[in-house]
């Protein structure tokens, strides 16, 4: 959380002694109700957002929403999938891109094929066009450049 995400350890120390003393949650680091942005914690409670990092303050639960709903909670409400944005398709509901532990080792690969993102740049880099990856991979064109742009951007 400090390397990744920019947390001060002691905001996290906060957040952990509020989560345990007002919300009665043990283990906050592995709830799902915890969550990061911009270098400041949040816990996902009771259809709100609340703001450990600006002393229990409410934030805009509007902001966050596109962000919360790209991560997939598997059975044991823990999360098992990222769908990370593309910048072209910020603010849809479409997730070609998706990142999984039990695919391809975490590395970020094209949802409908299990192909690396990584193996996409790697062969348009090397002059490959993208209407040969497209055959090859039974991707679309557009699958094609939405994997590069990802890689590239990440």
């Amino acid at each position: 959380m400090r390397t990744e995400h920019g947390v001060a350890l002691v905001e996290l120390r906060k957040a952990i002694a509020y989560a345990e003393k007002k919300l009665q949650i043990q283990r906050l680091l592995l709830s799902h109700e915890l969550r990061t942005h911009a270098g400041e914690v949040f816990l996902d409670r009771y259809v709100e957002l609340i703001n450990r990092s600006a002393s229990g303050q409410l934030a805009m639960r509007k902001m966050f929403e596109d962000h919360l709903q790209r991560v997939e909670w598997g059975e044991w409400q823990f999360p098992v999938r990222l769908y990370p944005y593309v910048d072209s398709l910020r603010g849809t509901a479409e997730r070609p891109i998706a990142i999984d532990p039990k695919i391809a080792f975490g590395r970020p690969i094209v949802r409908r094929t299990g192909v690396s993102t990584a193996a996409i740049t790697d062969r348009i880099d090397a002059g490959e066009s993208v209407a040969a990856l497209a055959e090859d991979y039974d991707l679309s064109p557009e699958e094609i450049e939405l994997a590069v742009l990802y890689s590239q951007a990440a």
